[in-house]
């Protein structure tokens, strides 16, 4: 028979119908972190089993959820992460290592390893696709990977903000954020959209000490 695993990260409170109707029918799912919202966990557990782990962006309501979490009852040993930064230790009996963070898409074969990164599939970082991974496993334990895209019409910043004035605007937006700006205040003062307020409202906030340019490395720009 075999299993169907839907591989997502990074939905920061955004599970959307596209990738709902992709997870149908799976065996299990796993969630590479940085949920964001309980609520996405109880619509996850209606489509299949999950399994997830904590993302750094998982505050007090996520205390239970693990750091770390091996998976080997599917044929294929699994361990996962968030941040594949923070492994700390040996990884030779994992068949797959499952991590998020960057919302980047990725999936490497290392040593006989495959490091797989599913990317975002929730909020959209600048220019980085939309993204999420489904996992075959076959009885004999051969799996392959598919990666899955998903096209949205929605724009992810407003057009006439360029890279430049983003990166110019945001020593004023961290110090506006500071005062207590709300999303909806910095994107009517800065000129943006709500979406793109709300991430750079997020990377300050769960990142202490990133600067301006570490926040438009992680926007992905």
């Amino acid at each position: 028979m075999g299993y169907r695993i839907g591989v997502i990260s990074d939905t920061h409170g955004l599970l959307r119908e596209e990738v709902k109707e992709r997870l149908k029918g799976c065996d299990r799912i796993l969630h590479a972190g940085d949920v964001h919202t309980p609520s996405v966990v109880e619509e996850l557990k209606k489509i299949a089993p999950t399994n997830l782990v904590r993302g750094n962006a998982d505050k007090d309501w996520a205390e239970d959820i693990p750091e770390t979490l091996v998976i080997d009852d599917i044929g294929i040993k699994i361990f996962m992460i968030h941040n594949r930064k923070q492994i700390d230790r040996k990884l030779e009996p994992y068949d797959i290592v499952i991590f998020g963070h960057s919302h980047k898409y990725e999936e490497k074969h290392v040593d006989g390893r495959v490091w797989l990164n599913p990317g975002s599939c929730g909020p959209r970082r600048f220019r980085l696709p939309i993204t999420m991974a489904m996992l075959y496993i076959e009885d004999d334990g051969a799996f392959r990977i598919e990666r899955m895209d998903f096209e949205t019409s929605k724009p992810l910043v407003d057009t006439e903000l360029s890279a430049e004035t983003v990166k110019k605007y945001l020593p004023a937006i961290m110090r506006e954020i500071d005062r207590g700006s709300t999303v909806k205040q910095l994107a009517e003062r800065f000129h943006m959209s709500e979406e793109l307020a709300e991430q750079i409202c997020r990377l300050y906030l769960t990142h202490p000490g990133v600067d301006a340019d570490g926040i438009m490395g992680k926007l992905g720009i």
